[in-house]
């Protein structure tokens, strides 16, 4: 029974996954994200979402040991998410900004989203920099160099 629940589970979570990231796609929010999500789960049931996930494994491992291959793409990607944390902390603080319109659209006194784009900027920093430490501890070119002492 528990073998059933888990293959239908994954099943239904894996479309359902698929779906969203298709709605999200044209909406506000990570559709592709979603989408690989949900390959990712359909990939052990189903031939072509294993064809369509090898090659985007093969894709993230080498853009990730790209984005560690020397100290300054690690640190542009380390200010880049530290940027994205402060953006996020001055969206939670919501301080207010001169209003202004661009293209008939007014924004101000407020930040536009409000405390929710505040929480999804600090949930993608941290994402951000998460990824990295991990990227760096499995992919840091002379990682595998350093002799113990």
């Amino acid at each position: 029974m528990s073998r059933w629940f888990r293959r239908t589970g994954s099943e239904v979570l894996g479309w359902s996954l698929v779906a969203l990231g298709l709605a999200l796609l044209v909406l506000p929010g990570p559709g592709i994200l979603a989408l690989v999500a949900g390959v990712a789960l359909l990939a052990p049931h189903y031939a072509w979402a294993r064809r369509i996930l090898d090659p985007l494994h093969d894709h993230a491992v080498e853009a990730a040991q790209n984005g560690v291959a020397t100290r300054s793409r690690i640190a542009a990607s380390a200010a880049g998410a530290l940027w994205i944390v402060g953006l996020g902390a001055l969206w939670l603080v919501g301080p207010s900004i001169p209003e202004f319109s661009i293209a008939g659209l007014k924004v101000g006194p407020e930040l536009p989203g409000g405390q929710a784009a505040g929480i999804g900027l600090l949930a993608s920093g941290v994402a951000g920099i998460l990824l990295l430490v991990y990227s760096v501890k499995r992919w840091y070119p002379g990682r595998e160099l350093r002799s113990p002492e």
